[in-house]
């Protein structure tokens, strides 16, 4: 940013530095941010510069829907950011405007539907019914998030995704090593290098498909030139990966039930109550740390009185929309009843996360069958022993040790 653009009334840049949260803390720098906003500017750890953050609900949802907001702008300019290795493909779902955007979602719509969600329920309901059976079988102690709530999620975006059952932990370990920030961008970059191609080829071979697999779907839309064959693998790494985010999720959510005994009774008490819970645990829960992928003003906006001018780069935090004070009445306290809950933890926008639907059948799922099948649940270690992933853009507990 050229010095050019600043002005008497611009806010200070903030250093917002990479931190290890543990448990469910509200990130103390966000907190700050909020209450100096609603516009303010940051410097994340990596990258060059500096970067608006807008956090208000209705400012975070704004942005998010703007064509003045460019992803693919993105590409060309080294954004401060949190992530130290930042390697966007060229065409990849994350980094595209409509209508490129529109027509590659297009292709994987079906899938994600409520009858495309729904097409897995009840596989995915035997999946974990076996692994509860497994966990009772060996009996307690046991790590909650390596017998359940790592291998479901994986299970459950491999059946949606048509990669066949042989090869899910080469898939789970592709992804951890593109999610983690500790190992360097060398191999964070060979494990993606290897997750394309291996959807190349299943991809490839599946051009005159009429499964309703995403493999499939995918494969189809190729065979018909509806979208590229490197559209299609950027397209499937990005909904692989994120079809993991779920295991962290749930690790807090159980995290919090595990933590707040009363919730969990009222869960178990009041079961027609789940749904409306989860939709409250999910906008409670703080998903990432610091802020996802950016977006490049195309044209001077301004937002609150802000002047952003074109060129200058741009984040929102779901995070902070979530507690937004306006739209979500006593925001730092869990209120299973609350109602309406407009909640933003699957974002806004062209860039909405598809799988949110498949997210949410997936935790009804596992407060289900946990809770019922297993009424004794409980932490097996004090709360503060619980390790949390460390070096992480997406945060959760790295185990969740339990007894019953």
């Amino acid at each position: 940013m050229s010095e050019d653009t600043l002005t008497e009334a611009q806010p200070p840049v903030r250093p917002w530095p990479a931190v290890d949260l543990t448990g469910v803390d509200f990130d103390p720098v966000l907190a700050t941010l909020i209450r100096e906003g609603p516009v303010t500017r940051i410097q994340l750890p990596n990258g060059e510069g500096w970067a608006w953050l807008v956090t208000r609900y209705d400012d975070v949802r704004m942005v998010a829907n703007d064509a003045r907001f460019s992803r693919e702008a993105v590409m060309n300019q080294p954004v401060t950011r949190l992530a130290p290795h930042f390697i966007p493909a060229r065409g990849a779902v994350g980094f595209l405007d409509p209508p490129d955007h529109t027509r590659l979602r297009r292709s994987v719509a079906a899938a994600f539907t409520a009858r495309g969600v729904e097409r897995v329920r009840e596989k995915s309901r035997r999946m974990l019914d076996e692994l509860v059976d497994e966990l009772l079988q060996d009996g307690p102690p046991a790590d909650l998030t390596a017998t359940v709530l790592s291998p479901f999620p994986i299970a459950v975006i491999c059946e949606l995704m048509g990669v066949p059952a042989i090869d899910r932990q080469g898939m789970h370990t592709w992804t951890q090593l593109i999610l983690s920030s500790s190992h360097g961008a060398e191999v964070s970059e060979k494990a993606k290098e290897e997750m394309s191609a291996y959807f190349a080829r299943l991809i490839g071979d599946r051009r005159d498909s009429i499964g309703e697999d995403i493999a499939s779907l995918l494969g189809a839309a190729v065979g018909r030139d509806g979208i590229t064959l490197d559209e299609a693998v950027g397209l499937a790494v990005l909904l692989q990966i994120g079809g993991e985010a779920v295991t962290n999720n749930s690790g807090q959510l159980f995290y919090i039930l595990l933590t707040r005994p009363d919730l969990a009774e009222q869960l178990r008490a009041e079961p027609e109550i789940r749904p409306r819970a989860i939709d409250e645990l999910l906008r409670y829960i703080p998903h990432r740390n610091a802020v996802g992928l950016s977006r490049i003003a195309l044209e001077d906006v301004e937002i609150r009185g802000v002047r952003i001018r074109a060129g200058d780069a741009i984040y929102v935090s779901y995070l902070a929309a979530n507690r937004d004070p306006d739209v979500f009445p006593d925001p730092e306290t869990i209120d299973f009843a609350r109602n309406p809950n407009p909640h933003a933890a699957f974002g806004f926008g062209p860039h909405y996360c598809p799988g949110g639907m498949l997210a949410r059948l997936e935790s009804e799922l596992m407060v289900d069958v946990l809770l019922d099948r297993i009424p004794g649940l409980r932490l097996a270690v004090p709360a503060d022993q619980v390790p949390f992933r460390k070096g992480a853009l997406i945060r959760g507990p790295e185990a969740l040790p339990v007894t019953w």
